[in-house]
């Protein structure tokens, strides 16, 4: 599973990350870049998912989570195959 969402999920989460920071760096220089906060909370051309995004991110965010810790569980050997 974890290797199914992570892809899917490394997308928007990079997004969020790269467009804040870069939005922060930016107005330390006295740049306003208004356009990367609305890239930040999901809102992509004529793609708007600003009503859905912060609870897209934080699930995404959970599964990766929930599927990451169950993979430090030890499998039984008969699960296991070669």
């Amino acid at each position: 599973m974890h290797r199914l969402v992570v892809p899917i999920a490394a997308i928007p989460l990079l997004i969020t990350a790269a467009s804040g920071s870069l939005y922060g760096l930016l107005l330390e220089q006295g740049i306003d870049a208004f356009w990367l906060l609305k890239i930040h909370t999901g809102k992509f051309g004529v793609l708007n998912l600003q009503p859905y995004y912060s609870l897209l991110l934080g699930l995404l965010t959970l599964v990766l989570i929930a599927s990451g810790l169950l993979l430090l569980l030890p499998r039984s050997k008969k699960l296991e195959t070669h």
